[in-house]
C-alpha cells in the first residue's frame, strides 16, 4: 500500500476531517426539519418582461425595468448587480415641469398584483456602472425579497440591454 510522505499526511488528515465536518452541515438541515426548525419556503415571486436602457461611453448611471408579481404578498428591499456599485429602486414624479425622482427603501409587492417598474415611473437605478451597457449584453440582477414571515430570499433576473420600445406600455 502507498503511504503518503510525512509532510503530506499532515494535510491529508486536516483535509479529511474538513470533509467530514461538512457532512454534517446536510444532516443537522434535514434533521432541523423533520423538528419543523427548517427556513421558511421563499415567496412566489416571478420577474418578468426586465430590459435595461443602454448608456453611452463615460455614462455612470443607468436604468433597468421590469415587472414583479408575488403570490402571497412580499416586500422588495435591496437590490443588487455585478454591473454597478449600487441598485436603487426611484420613484419617479411630475412636479410641474419638473421631473422628480425619489429612493425608495422597501417596495410593496402585494399578493396577486403586478408591480410594474417602467419608463417615467418606478424604476432601478444604477448606479456607478462598471462598464457601458450596450444592446445585446445583459444585466444580471440579486433582488432581496422579504416574505410576510420576515424571512429574506434572493429572487435572480437578467435584464437584456435593449433600446426602449416604440410601443406605450410594452416592455
Amino acid at each position: 500500500m502507498y503511504k503518503l510522505p510525512h509532510h503530506r499526511r499532515r494535510y491529508a488528515g486536516v483535509a479529511v476531517a474538513a470533509v467530514l465536518r461538512l457532512a454534517r452541515v446536510p444532516l443537522a438541515v434535514m434533521a432541523l426539519g423533520c423538528f419543523g426548525f427548517a427556513a421558511a419556503s421563499p415567496p412566489d415571486v416571478v420577474v418578468t418582461n426586465a430590459w435595461a436602457r443602454p448608456t453611452v461611453p463615460g455614462q455612470t448611471v443607468g436604468a433597468a425595468y421590469l415587472d414583479l408579481t408575488s403570490a402571497h404578498g412580499a416586500t422588495l428591499a435591496l437590490v443588487q448587480s455585478d454591473a454597478a456599485a449600487t441598485v436603487q429602486v426611484h420613484a419617479m414624479s411630475i412636479d410641474g415641469d419638473v421631473m422628480r425622482m425619489r429612493e425608495v427603501d422597501r417596495l410593496a409587492l402585494p399578493a396577486g398584483k403586478t408591480v410594474r417598474l417602467a419608463p417615467s415611473g418606478m424604476h432601478l437605478m444604477l448606479l456607478q456602472l462598471k462598464k457601458p451597457l450596450r444592446p445585446g449584453d445583459s444585466v444580471a440582477l440579486d433582488l432581496t425579497v422579504v416574505d410576510e414571515a420576515g424571512s429574506p430570499h434572493i429572487v435572480h433576473a437578467i435584464a437584456p440591454v435593449r433600446m426602449m420600445p416604440l410601443q406605450q406600455g410594452t416592455p
